[in-house]
Parts: C-alpha cells; sequence; structure tokens
C-alpha cells in the first residue's frame, strides 16, 4: 500500500522499517528521512537512525535506493504510535508488532481455515455417516472460518494493548 503521492512528502517523517535490505536499518528501526528525490529511473532517500542499536553507532547519513514509491512504502512505513513511544519498546516487541501488523487475510486467515477446513471434513467423514460427515462438516468448516476471523482481528488489537501496557507501567498508568 502506498502512502505517499510524491516522495517529497517523506521529507522530515518518520518511518518504521518493515523489511531488511542489505546495508541499510534493520527491520523494527524508526528512521528520519533527511532528504529524498526522484532520478529518472530510481528514488533515492537518505535518512539517519532514530535510536542507535548494536548495528548503527554513529550518527552517519545513509543513503537507499529504490525503483520506485512503492517500493519505499514497502520497505518504510509511517508509524506515529512506535515513533512516539520507542525509546520504551525493544526491538523484539516492534519486529512482532510489524509481523501481526502486516498480516492480511490471504497470508494469515486463508492458510489457517484451509488447513483447519481439511481436518474438519476428513475427520467427519472417518467417523461419522455420510449425510451425518456432511452437515457437520459444513457447520464445523463456517464456525471455525468465522473463529479464525475473529481471532484475526483481535490479534491486531491485542498486540497494540500488550504495548500500550508495557509502555503504561513505566507512565503508572495500567490499562485494563
Amino acid at each position: 500500500m502506498t502512502y505517499l503521492l510524491n516522495i517529497d512528502e517523506a521529507i522530515d517523517r518518520k518511518f518504521l522499517v518493515l523489511k531488511s535490505m542489505k546495508g541499510q536499518a534493520d527491520t523494527g528501526t524508526i528512521i528520519h528521512v533527511m532528504d529524498a528525490m526522484n532520478a529518472q529511473d530510481f528514488i533515492i532517500v537518505n535518512y539517519r537512525v532514530a535510536r542507535f542499536n548494536e548495528k548503527f553507532h554513529d550518527y552517519q547519513d545513509y543513503t537507499a535506493k529504490f525503483d520506485d514509491l512503492a517500493q519505499f512504502c514497502k520497505w518504510a512505513q509511517p508509524d506515529n504510535f512506535i515513533a512516539r513511544n520507542y525509546e520504551n519498546i525493544n526491538i523484539k516487541d516492534i519486529q512482532h508488532y510489524i509481523k501481526v501488523k502486516n498480516r492480511t487475510l490471504v497470508s494469515f486467515c486463508l492458510p489457517v481455515i484451509l488447513v483447519l477446513t481439511l481436518i474438519i471434513w476428513v475427520g467427519s467423514f472417518l467417523l461419522l455417516p455420510d449425510l451425518a460427515a456432511f452437515l457437520l462438516s459444513i457447520v464445523l468448516s463456517v464456525g471455525a472460518a468465522v473463529a479464525v476471523l475473529y481471532d484475526f482481528k483481535s490479534q491486531k488489537k491485542k498486540e497494540k494493548m500488550r504495548l500500550y501496557r508495557k509502555i503504561g507501567s513505566k507512565w503508572g498508568v495500567v490499562f485494563k
């Protein structure tokens, strides 16, 4: 998904790195875009890492080259929640947040639903007569699909609340 209409909109904004690229900031790192420009067939982005981890100890500027704006948006996205609370969250929690946030119906729900449906249908036909197995399989398959979709939606909320609780405990605030 493209978050910017033009690469110039990225200048002086913070982005959360979603994918690793060789020689660039690691996944889960907040970067501050210092400059960005369109060249003939590619985009050049100059940035600085917002918090320095084991890999980035100096104040050196980094440069990344992308084929187009969509490739940049797949590499890094704006995330105000993480940017505001970056110092209070460790890199492992941020990477887990990215993993949960980037789940889609096709990448997460569909494989789980297909596996559950296969197990339900095979199990039903092995244990019950034909008509009862068919009816039970339909009901259980629909129920499994609804449960997986509900879990998919609730996981994103639960992950954000987990991070809020972690940050809130440092403020002395408890979220219930």
